[in-house]
């Protein structure tokens, strides 16, 4: 009896310790991850662009597929005889003070924000006094996620 008494406080203790000894490293885990430079487990990589105040965002294959990112090109079109940058409408992202951005996808996975200045709108067309040279792949399906991964929204923390 007298060892039975004692297996029970001492098994005790090393269950206490071991789920101690797992919670220190998941939150060393976490902690040592850069928020700057990465998030969501890997799923996307947001780097600073030197020189910059935007971010080029990275995203996995598997979470390029899971956001069902799309694009499509910038281009210049005339209009009555006057050239005019155009990019889908769906492309444009407005912040709260009046910006206007779109995310540009210069390599496959990357994608950077732009600014933009929109001079109209036209049925599902933005015409652009400033806004990328034609050509330019611009996203039109999934801008808001890859916002949300830049400034890191909706993450494990949040």
């Amino acid at each position: 009896m007298w060892h039975r008494n004692r297996l029970i406080p001492t098994a005790l203790l090393i269950i206490a310790c071991l789920g101690l000894s797992l919670w220190l490293v998941s939150k060393d885990r976490n902690a040592s991850a850069d928020p700057e430079s990465t998030y969501a487990d890997e799923q996307a990589i947001v780097e600073s662009i030197e020189g910059s105040d935007f971010k080029r965002v990275t995203f996995s294959a598997e979470a390029a597929e899971r956001v069902d990112i799309q694009t499509a090109a910038a281009r210049d079109e005339q209009a009555e005889g006057t050239p005019r940058k155009v990019v889908p409408y769906a492309a444009l992202l407005y912040g709260t003070k009046g910006e206007t951005w779109i995310y540009t996808n210069p390599e496959p996975l990357v994608f950077v924000r732009q600014s933009v200045t929109v001079d109209r709108i036209e049925s599902d067309l933005a015409i652009l006094s400033d806004g990328p040279p034609s050509g330019t792949s611009v996203v039109v399906v999934g801008a808001t996620e890859l916002y949300g991964t830049e400034f890191g929204v909706g993450g494990e923390e949040d």
